[in-house]
């Protein structure tokens, strides 16, 4: 019968949040991962479910898209590095109702617990992922990636400003990322206030910068979406370094918009044209 550490799915649950840890992105209790499972791993997985169902939990949130979805989360509280030593206590697999509006956990976090304080947000951004990708997008991953908040720091806060000087720091950001990044201002995080707006920029782009506190990507795979993480994180930590070895003024050197076109048409992309278009005494990489 084996064990349900014997689906892929949960195997590679566990192995990206030992990645984050190991870029350093997972502090404490920091950072969540949440997975929309595919019917063929509920059917497998299900067989180790708890024999007697636990209670329904009501959401601040609704998705009529995600009625009776399943989800593999990481628990509130929970150190991301404890994952792969005690699965079973650290993640969990819980089911949606047939209302999309309420959760109960059906597998994991053995000893007590809930799901990520993210959970709403991620469950909103699911919809939203499930919706505009026509359901190829399954994974939803939030880090504290320490240059990307540093950055909110410095720079005002707008997704033309950060995905023009995100693109120019590094050539292959504008293949990973053409649609560009959003931007959410600083709110408190967990609560149905920060879901909605990160909501509204994840119908435009694929991930979104958190003012001080990280950032929030989406993809459809696990590879995909850790790979989005650690390219914009990779460019802010470039980027902050250009700044600071030329005194916090503009670079001297970037990469031009005519650059980046030229690489958009090479590599088969279609570039954000708003951002290209903008133009900005701010934009420290114009």
């Amino acid at each position: 019968m084996g064990t349900i550490f014997n689906e892929k799915v949960i195997e590679d649950f566990m192995h990206m949040c030992h990645d984050g840890v190991r870029q350093g992105w997972h502090e404490r209790n920091g950072g969540n991962l949440t997975y929309r499972m595919r019917p063929e791993e509920v059917e497998y997985c299900s067989r180790f479910f708890d024999k007697k169902p636990r209670d329904w939990v009501k959401m601040p949130v609704q998705a009529d898209n995600l009625k009776n979805e399943f989800f593999i989360t990481t628990g509130s509280g929970k150190f991301l590095e404890n994952v792969e030593l005690e699965p079973q206590k650290n993640i969990a697999i819980v089911e949606i109702n047939d209302a999309g509006d309420s959760y109960r956990i059906v597998w994991g976090l053995e000893g007590g617990g809930r799901p990520t304080s993210e959970f709403p947000t991620h469950f909103m951004n699911h919809s939203i992922r499930k919706r505009v990708t026509n359901g190829e997008n399954r994974v939803i991953y939030h880090a504290h990636t320490p240059f990307i908040i540093a950055l909110t720091q410095v720079l005002p806060l707008k997704a033309e400003i950060f995905t023009r000087m995100l693109w120019k720091s590094a050539t292959e950001c504008c293949v990973v990322f053409p649609g560009g990044v959003g931007v959410v201002p600083w709110m408190v995080p967990g609560g149905a206030d920060i879901a909605k707006a990160t909501c509204a920029e994840m119908e435009k782009y694929d991930a979104a910068i958190w003012a001080f506190h990280g950032l929030f990507v989406s993809g459809p795979d696990f590879d995909t979406a850790f790979g989005l993480m650690h390219t914009i994180e990779k460019a802010a930590q470039i980027a902050t370094y250009a700044l600071a070895a030329n005194g916090g003024k503009k670079p001297n050197q970037v990469i031009t918009d005519d650059n980046l076109r030229a690489i958009g048409k090479e590599f088969g992309v279609v570039l954000n044209e708003e951002v290209l278009n903008y133009k900005s005494d701010d934009d420290m990489f114009c």
